[in-house]
């Protein structure tokens, strides 16, 4: 029998088998980006982040170990059901879809590693940014943090097998349609699972677009975490700042 799904971002999520794929990622890496971000954006102490599709919420713990009043949210209730554990007075997790705006504003809203562009509906993308927009104070930046789509098709991997925990975990990458497609399957006690990951190709060029029909204005781009200039062709990531 074969388990899969459509929508994949709303069950591949809320499954155990994706975090123990990527379990090994660099999470000090991550941390580092947050020390560098916060800092560049010169969040006064005791500041209002709101961490948008924050999965198990490791990253929002981490920003309020430094001191930020933090709201993480996610679509998956299975991630913010674990994250709640670590919930203190200024550290808070909900189940929200980010296509609609979250009833508070705040300093900073962080979208981090590649979390945008999963929707089928293109407007979606757009609700999201408009969204992003209304949860911003008058002070307060916006932070999408994406793939280089350049960077990423020029490198793609078009078949591996990763092993964690005895899972042989079958990946096939492919560019169709517009989105960055990664195909996942795997067995587990004879039973046959599959899942795909697909992201929207979106290039700069989409982003400002995509801002420009929100009203939100393009600030600053980054093309790595230590906030490096960003090269279309070279940069790993495309991290952009706006208000």
């Amino acid at each position: 029998m074969t388990k899969s799904t459509k929508q994949w971002y709303a069950s591949w999520f809320d499954t155990p088998y994706y975090h123990i794929l990527y379990k090994d990622r660099d999470y000090s890496e991550a941390q580092h980006f947050m020390d560098n971000l916060t800092q560049y954006l010169n969040i006064p102490e005791g500041g209002n982040i709101l961490d948008l599709a924050c999965g198990k919420g490791r990253h929002s713990i981490y920003l309020n170990t430094l001191g930020y009043n933090v709201t993480g949210v996610d679509l998956s209730e299975q991630s913010i059901k674990h994250a709640k554990q670590f919930e203190n007075d200024t550290l808070n997790f909900d189940v929200h879809d980010m296509t609609l705006p979250y009833p508070k504003t705040f300093d900073a809203v962080f979208n981090l590693f590649t979390s945008f562009g999963y929707f089928e509906d293109d407007t979606c993308n757009l609700k999201t940014i408009t969204s992003i927009k209304a949860e911003l104070n008058d002070f307060g930046f916006g932070v999408i943090d994406f793939m280089n789509v350049n960077y990423v098709i020029n490198h793609l991997v078009a078949k591996d097998v990763k092993t964690v925990e005895g899972i042989d975990f079958h990946q096939q990458r492919s560019v169709k349609d517009g989105y960055i497609i990664k195909d996942i399957n795997f067995e587990i006690d004879g039973e046959l699972y599959e899942f795909q990951e697909r992201v929207k190709a979106l290039t700069l060029d989409d982003f400002k677009t995509l801002f420009e029909k929100a009203g939100v204005h393009l600030l600053d781009i980054f093309g790595d975490y230590k906030l490096q200039k960003y090269h279309s062709q070279t940069s790993e990531r495309l991290i952009m700042i706006f208000k």
